[in-house]
Formats: C-alpha cells, structure tokens, sequence
C-alpha cells in the first residue's frame, strides 16, 4: 500500500518537489532583478529554480514568477486541524431548532467592516441568492437578517447590534493589508464589550481568506470562518452556538 504520510509538492511526478511561487521586488526589471529573484527563491528553499516569468510594474517593480523544486516535506501525521462539531442542518431543521430554542426569530446583523467594499462574502451568506448552491440566511424564515453592507464604522455596527437586538452579529473583511482585517476584529471586540457587559454581548462570528480558523480565542471573537463557507455552515453553528448557550446558562 502507497504510504501517502509524507507529502511533497508535485510537479511534473508524484513527490518531485516540483513547485511554482509568484512575489514582487521593489527594484526595475532587468538583469540584477532576475538575480535576486533567483536567490530569493534559493533562500525560500527552491533548488535549482528559474524564473520562467518576469514583467516590470512601472519603474520601480518587478513581478516575478518562479519555479522550482522544494527539498521540504510534510508529515501529514503531525497536522491537527479544527473538526466541524455541529451537523450540517437543512433550512427546515434550522428553522425548527430556532422555534424551539428562541421561541422567536433569531436576529443577525452583518457588514463589512473598515473600509471594506468587497460585499460578496457577506452577500454569499446574508442574501437569498445565497452561495454553491444554497440559499443565503435571508432564506430561513425563523431568521431575521440585518445586512449594513460595507465600509460600515465599527461604532455603527456596534450600535446597530444593540439597536436591533442582535443574536448574532457577522463581520466579512477582505481588505486585509498591514492586518487591517486583525485590527479592525479587535476594535470592534472591545467596542462590542463596551456595549453588551455581563456577558451578553451577541454570537460575533468573522470570516474572510486571510483569517486563520484557529484563531477565534485570540482575537476573542465565537466563530472564525475562512474561503468556501456556505450558508448551511453558518447558520448550523448559529443554531448550535446559541443551543449550547442557552443550556449552559
């Protein structure tokens, strides 16, 4: 039997190392370039590597493309990573469960936050329309969604929150550069706490591609969900989350 334990990258066969990176230098396209490219790639691990693209961005830039062979292994063996702990439930046993744990509707206010545009995260699981084929949580009749959109202040959905008696309140972020989507996590944690003392403070639940799933206690939010997360996921650990509250309390 393969032992498929240890795992490389694969290029042109199975386990050959073979592996392809793309970055950008502050420095113009020519020669010297391409040389720290090379040794770039060298001190990343790739050997031997050749720069199989590279295109000037304006005076100052170089974006580079190249491919190499990584020396590098990883042994399945020792990844952990978070299981799903909740069952997948479909908008029926959703509604249901919401019936008997509220005995209302359950309240969700979403945006994006900071100066964040990029609406089709929250869109994918707020709107009807929904995402990979699943209706949005607009959908659920036992939910009632609150979407602000983007570039919502924190203080805003803070309030909004509050205002409208959230259960839950969802946070995507894109926007990412120099950690903003970090930054902007914490503010509103700490805005969040400002407002809703003794514990009550509702489910804060963020995703977007540069969050790490793992990271919910440290950035002290309930729920951190990263690329592919449809509507199903969010609102099964809603209805868990919230389940488990209520039978704690």
């Amino acid at each position: 039997m393969k032992d498929t334990r240890f795992v490389r990258p694969y290029g042109d066969t199975t386990n050959d190392g073979m592996i392809q990176v793309s970055f950008t230098l502050p420095v113009a396209h020519d020669a010297r370039a391409e040389a720290a490219a090379l040794q770039l790639a060298a001190k990343m691990g790739l050997d031997p590597a050749m720069v199989v693209h590279a295109r000037g961005m304006g005076p100052d830039f170089t974006f580079f493309v190249v491919y190499g062979r990584c020396r590098h292994v990883v042994d399945l063996a020792e990844i952990t990573v978070a299981e799903r702990e909740y069952p997948l439930l479909t908008p029926a046993e959703v509604n249901a469960a919401i019936r008997t744990t509220l005995r209302r509707k359950l309240v969700v206010v979403g945006a994006c936050i900071g100066t964040d545009a990029h609406t089709v995260g929250i869109d994918a699981i707020l709107n009807i329309k929904g995402f990979a084929g699943e209706k949005g949580l607009e959908y659920y009749r036992e939910i009632k969604v609150v979407n602000l959109g983007a570039q919502v202040e924190i203080d805003a959905l803070a309030e909004a929150a509050r205002a409208h008696a959230a259960d839950a309140v969802l946070v995507s972020q894109v926007v990412t550069q120099k950690d903003a989507h970090l930054t902007n996590t914490r503010a509103l944690v700490s805005r969040m706490s400002e407002l809703f003392p003794d514990g009550r403070r509702p489910l804060l639940v963020v995703g977007g591609p540069r969050f790490d799933p793992g990271a919910a206690a440290d950035l002290g939010v309930d729920r951190i969900f990263t690329r592919g997360t449809t509507p199903r996921e969010v609102a099964g650990y809603l209805v868990h989350a919230l389940a488990s509250a209520r039978i704690a309390a």
